[in-house]
């Protein structure tokens, strides 16, 4: 991290900022079961706890980040990292944030500083994608200044979707944001 990239430290007068490591993975692992509200059953839990496996932990900590309450519990995190294939592009892989911190403005923070992290890095856009069903996601991705890349079919909301995106039957919206 350069030096005017936000470094880790409070987020607000309640919150720390830091990076993650892995031993973070067991809370990060039961935030992505439980703070989806039930989207996708048990089906839908489980993909969302594969989707962050340790590796990225130990090898995007430097890129990623955790926001803790005083007591220590987990209130939000993002996972990215800087494309090792393309130069241009920073990628967000996974943003949550606990269903009682929503609307505090702290997803937008942790976006921000992954936005100015990237542009530090000479990097000039982030993608990032989601599940079709995933309404909320679409809605504050397009909020957020990104936009809808197109896809190879349309949903009935007008919504381009790729289908088999990540395999047979894992449909993904895809985003990107120039910086």
């Amino acid at each position: 991290m350069t030096e005017s990239t936000p470094a880790p430290g409070p987020i607000s007068d309640e919150l720390s900022l830091r990076h993650p490591v892995a031993s973070d993975h067991a809370r990060l692992q039961g935030a992505l079961a439980d703070w989806w509200g039930g989207l996708g059953g048990e089906a839908g839990a489980l993909q969302r706890k594969l989707l962050v496996p340790r590796l990225f932990l130990q090898h995007f900590a430097d890129t990623s980040f955790l926001v803790e309450r005083p007591d220590g519990t987990l209130h939000a995190f993002l996972i990215g990292f800087l494309s090792q294939t393309d130069p241009r592009t920073a990628y967000i892989h996974f943003v949550g944030v606990c269903p009682d911190g929503k609307r505090g403005g702290v997803g937008s923070a942790l976006y921000e500083r992954f936005f100015t992290l990237a542009r530090e890095a000479g990097r000039s856009r982030v993608r990032c994608i989601t599940s079709p069903n995933n309404r909320d996601s679409i809605a504050y991705h397009t909020r957020m200044g990104f936009r809808l890349e197109p896809g190879d079919r349309t949903d009935d909301d007008g919504v381009p979707v790729h289908t088999d995106y990540d395999g047979p039957g894992l449909d993904r919206v895809s985003f990107v944001r120039e910086l």
